[in-house]
């Protein structure tokens, strides 16, 4: 087999034409912008497919190196953190609370249903847990820690059946958040708060010019460049500490505080939380590390895993959606925050916290913002949920 390798700056520049496609191709098909296919999904999906036809026909696979998209990950999460106000945080005080149970709830029924199917197919039910949530919540990351365990189980390509939901998953999450935002705020006639700065992005009934310019754009990227720095230093103390966090959960942290501690102690200083430059700024990190995350799929590697997997995934998807409809978002407020959370709890729940921000951006930009969702679903998914998720998982492996 013959390996093509993009490196950094060719994978940087084809994400961009990804996303470019994406665009275009939003702008053709009507069905893709009522229902808040995001850009870089739809352009990342067509990649993706491209690379399969490559395979398949020249027996070439293509590797993309993802250093960049690592990258564009923490610029993306710190200015979510600096855009963060405490009145924000103090009003989400409750809805936190409430996502937070219903996740942990969810993390319980995802790996009910991963078993339940794989009773169904007639397939081990460690497999069920591996596409429950050890690959769906979990992500990538979680299904290649928790592998080696399954394999103990007597699962021989544990880590290729985990790799694969995942990889389906995100797919899936990719595309059912924005239509369960449009059927909840069709059917009960939700808008989103037109005064409200947008947190990522500029909606797409504003125009887009204005405030921006090189002087704040560049005065954005030097605040996110610090707080990224401190963000570091705080990532190696909680290290030392004993508790290991991604960069980007620090950093998302040290934006909030940063955030908070100088627009109160320093009101005179031009701080860029909730300008148009960094919701640009925000919203191209994460256009780009969706884009580079789907292109860089490898979709004949799930090709022979195909069958029981993709019944189960299928049981997952729709037990995802009722879940949602009929409970999260009744729970939550039936108001719009809360079909802006649907949209993105249902990213989050089969995919990654990038694609949560990534579905509910999308309609956002559509139907206006909605700050709060953006704090409470990356403080649910950074924090609270990886450690729970390892302790059921635990559980239901030992059963």
């Amino acid at each position: 087999m013959n390996q093509f390798v993009a490196n950094n700056f060719l994978t940087f520049t084809l994400s961009i034409l990804v996303f470019f496609i994406g665009v275009h191709i939003n702008r053709r098909f009507e069905f893709l912008r009522k229902y808040n296919i995001p850009e870089p999904v739809t352009g990342g999906l067509i990649a993706a497919l491209f690379a399969l036809t490559i395979y398949l026909v020249t027996d070439t696979e293509i590797v993309y190196q993802l250093e960049t998209r690592d990258i564009l990950l923490v610029y993306f999460f710190t200015g979510i953190g600096l855009n963060a106000k405490l009145s924000d945080l103090i009003a989400g005080g409750k809805p936190l609370l409430f996502m937070l149970g219903l996740t942990l709830s969810y993390i319980l029924i995802q790996n009910i249903v991963g078993i339940t199917g794989a009773k169904l197919v007639g397939v081990p039910t460690a497999i069920g847990v591996l596409a429950g949530s050890t690959s769906l919540i979990g992500g990538h990351g979680t299904t290649i820690a928790w592998a080696p365990e399954v394999a103990a189980l007597g699962i021989d390509n544990a880590l290729e059946i985990g790799v694969a939901s995942a990889t389906i998953g995100l797919i899936l999450a990719s595309l059912i958040g924005g239509p369960i935002a449009h059927i909840l705020i069709n059917r009960f006639q939700l808008k989103g708060d037109s005064n409200e700065a947008p947190m990522v992005g500029i909606p797409f009934k504003k125009e887009e010019s204005g405030t921006i310019n090189h002087m704040n754009l560049m005065a954005v990227f030097l605040t996110l460049h610090i707080t990224i720095i401190i963000g570091w230093f705080v990532n190696h103390l909680t290290t030392e500490l004993g508790l290991k966090l991604p960069l980007f959960v620090t950093c998302l942290l040290t934006g909030i505080v940063l955030s908070n501690i100088i627009s109160s102690l320093f009101p005179k200083v031009r701080w860029p939380a909730r300008t148009k430059a960094l919701a640009v700024i925000t919203d191209f990190s994460l256009g780009l590390f969706l884009a580079m995350s789907l292109m860089s799929m490898q979709l004949w590697t799930i090709a022979g895993l195909a069958g029981p997997l993709i019944v189960i995934l299928l049981m997952q998807t729709l037990a995802a959606v009722l879940f949602i409809l009929f409970i999260l978002f009744p729970l939550m407020g039936r108001n719009y925050q809360a079909a802006v959370l649907s949209s993105g709890f249902g990213g989050f729940a089969l995919g990654a916290t990038p694609t949560a921000i990534a579905n509910m951006t999308a309609v956002t930009k559509s139907h206006g913002p909605a700050p709060l969702a953006f704090i409470i679903l990356p403080l649910v998914a950074a924090f609270f949920v990886d450690i729970t998720n390892s302790f059921v998982i635990r559980f239901f492996l030992s059963l």
